[in-house]
């Protein structure tokens, strides 16, 4: 896992780019609910980076519900929740969507062309685990 991690000079904040890409890791299957996460320190350590970028990435994954700390143990992916009420679960994937929207805009990639990839990782979920 952390040989894959990698940080660019492009103005997205380390914290950022360091939970982005351990939520890519998940969603991709890399890191599945139950595996425990790397410490705080071995990605310090590891991408030579400060502890508190680190920290408020897993911050930001464990207020998400993404990951979950269990003192004197480490850092553990989360199980997926259970599937919400019709209502609140289309308020989720609006929030979500308008978040994937926004990111793709700053990335320069186009809404049609990020229709067309989560179209096709959907249609290929089994990839994913």
């Amino acid at each position: 896992m952390l040989e894959a991690l990698r940080l660019q000079d492009n103005g997205v904040p380390i914290y950022v780019q360091l939970r982005e890409q351990m939520l890519g890791a998940m969603g991709a299957g890399i890191l599945r609910p139950g595996d425990q996460m790397p410490t705080m320190r071995q990605v310090a350590v590891a991408l030579r980076i400060d502890l508190n970028t680190v920290r408020h990435a897993y911050d930001d994954l464990e207020k998400m519900g993404a990951v979950r700390l269990e003192r004197g143990r480490g850092t553990f992916v989360a199980e997926p929740p259970a599937p919400a009420d019709p209502d609140a679960q289309a308020r989720t994937a609006d929030k979500l969507a308008r978040q994937t929207l926004a990111q793709a805009k700053a990335a320069g990639v186009t809404t049609d062309l990020l229709l067309q990839r989560i179209a096709a990782l959907a249609a290929h979920k089994e990839d994913l685990r």
